[in-house]
């Protein structure tokens, strides 16, 4: 379980890519997507924040980089699960008590 406060935004995976691992690669993100076998646009998207980690780019990255798709996955998971707690209206949905069937 994280510690992190549950009002404080969870960091975007675009965001770590783009400030730390980029930087620490020395390579440029055009080989860098060419590398994950991607269109530099699509990368450049991700690392702006315009698109998520999908599970395929979450296998990319972490076969890339190392350190396995979940770690990207789950990060990319926490920030949208946020924002959609944040925006879905769920006021008019009934909760069901367990063990019963609607």
């Amino acid at each position: 379980m994280t510690n992190r406060l549950a009002d404080r935004q969870p960091t975007h995976p675009g965001e770590v890519l783009r400030e730390d691992v980029v930087p620490a690669l020395a390579l440029s993100k055009t080989e860098i997507a060419a590398r994950l076998g991607v269109s530099r646009v699509a990368f450049y998207d991700l690392l702006n924040e315009k698109t998520g980690v999908s599970a395929r780019m979450a296998v990319r990255l972490g076969k890339f980089l190392g350190n396995g798709p979940r770690i990207w996955l789950n990060m990319q998971t926490a920030y949208d699960l946020w924002h959609a707690e944040r925006t879905v209206d769920t006021s008019q949905i009934p909760t069901v008590p367990p063990g019963r069937a609607a």
